[in-house]
């Protein structure tokens, strides 16, 4: 059976829509960093992500290519995700995207390592004739976090946002965006083919206790 990491960890993928506390793991991703409005048609946002699917897809296909990694099983690719900040801003500033800084990013499987990693790299450069070095592996422990299923358009989070500070406050924690710890988003439609208003986003800020 196909892992899927949507249906095995629902707690981090499928919240419901009222905000809760979740202690989020380490967890390895396939990440590429850049800034600047993702809306902008061809601009460096949309770029990242077909770097992502590059390299996610040749390590999906390894072992049809040959490569065995140890540990291998066969999975859903999981979601795209995304983490925002905007220099001396603590949260979003929706008003200003093109003041965005961010990484973009992809769960990665346990099973893969560093060197399956560069692997990969060197493998769809050579296979698509990409440069895929600005892409990287990248570890992050998340920790405490309030999230929240956001539903309908992305300049409609703010009104998630305030619920979940709500909340966070509610049960006795402060939000704790710093440079280490972002506004996190993880995208469960795409927007080219799904109806704004019926767009699906697990919304996750990081906190601590007050």
């Amino acid at each position: 059976m196909t892992f899927d990491f949507k249906k095995e960890y629902r707690e981090f993928y499928l919240p419901k829509d009222r905000p809760a506390i979740v202690d989020i793991p380490k967890m390895n991703f396939l990440a590429v960093r850049g800034q600047g409005d993702p809306n902008e048609e061809n601009g460096e946002y949309q770029h990242s992500i077909s770097l992502l699917y590059g390299i996610v897809y040749t390590i999906k296909m390894s072992r049809k290519g040959g490569r065995q990694i140890e540990g291998y099983f066969d999975y859903v690719v999981p979601p795209l995700e995304g983490f925002w900040w905007q220099e001396g801003v603590q949260g979003i500033d929706y008003a200003h995207k093109e003041n965005f800084q961010w990484y973009s990013v992809i769960r990665l499987p346990d099973f893969v390592k560093k060197e399956d990693f560069d692997w990969a790299v060197k493998e769809a450069t050579k296979k698509k004739k990409t440069d895929f070095s600005i892409v990287e592996f990248f570890t992050y422990e998340e920790g405490i976090c309030v999230q929240c299923m956001h539903n309908g358009t992305y300049d409609d989070e703010p009104a998630t946002v305030e619920k979940m500070h709500i909340f966070m406050e509610e049960q006795g924690y402060v939000l704790d965006i710093t440079d280490k710890r972002m506004h996190h988003e993880i995208y469960l439609s795409d927007p080219r083919k799904t109806d704004p208003q019926k767009l699906k986003t697990v919304i996750r800020h990081p906190i601590r206790k007050a």
